[in-house]
């Protein structure tokens, strides 16, 4: 049998091309998950494992959804060799248990992890960059200037938050947070 593995690694991501990809590949079960490949105890990915036996397929639309290093692809494929699985990389092929398709796939797997190492470095530079910049402020972007959230706050004199929220937009949240500064300054 022919299964699929998709995994995205946060939740805003989207894994409808992967499933699709897994679906034309002709995949009859995929699992799949949001979750981050750096940590080991994915569970979905868990079962999957457990569920292969002797002749079955697994299928993933790339090494980088399938592996979270050089060390845990090799292991990972030569359990799965030793089960007797076949294991289908779309983006690579079918990689054989053979001496030329375990090197190939080693190399890949270096590949896949020397790539993710220097992008990990380059966002570790850009934040580096970044913070040495006058007003530099590490997270989301305010959503509302500071004078936005003074009229808000001066309208809650008079009004409810219910009101307040619907005349400026800012949630009650935000202004019961917004008071609460205040009142510490």
């Amino acid at each position: 049998m022919k299964y699929g593995y998709a995994r995205v690694s946060t939740v805003g991501q989207d894994l409808d091309t992967q499933i699709q990809a897994l679906e034309n590949e002709g995949c009859q079960k995929i699992y799949s998950e949001k979750f981050t490949g750096i940590k080991a105890d994915r569970p979905d990915f868990q079962v999957l494992l457990s569920m292969l036996q002797e002749g079955d397929t697994l299928v993933v639309t790339k090494l980088d959804r399938f592996a979270r290093s050089t060390v845990d692809g090799i292991q990972t494929v030569k359990g799965l060799f030793e089960k007797g699985v076949k294991v289908h990389i779309l983006n690579m092929g079918l990689v054989e248990n053979t001496p030329t398709g375990r090197l190939v796939f080693n190399i890949m797997c270096a590949f896949a992890e020397f790539e993710r190492d220097m992008i990990v470095e380059r966002t570790q530079e850009g934040k580096a960059i970044a913070k040495k910049r006058e007003g530099f402020r590490e997270g989301r972007p305010n959503k509302f200037t500071k004078k936005q959230i003074q009229h808000a706050l001066k309208l809650l004199e008079n009004q409810s938050y219910k009101e307040v929220e619907a005349l400026t937009g800012i949630s009650k949240s935000t202004l019961i947070m917004a008071k609460r500064k205040e009142t510490k300054f």
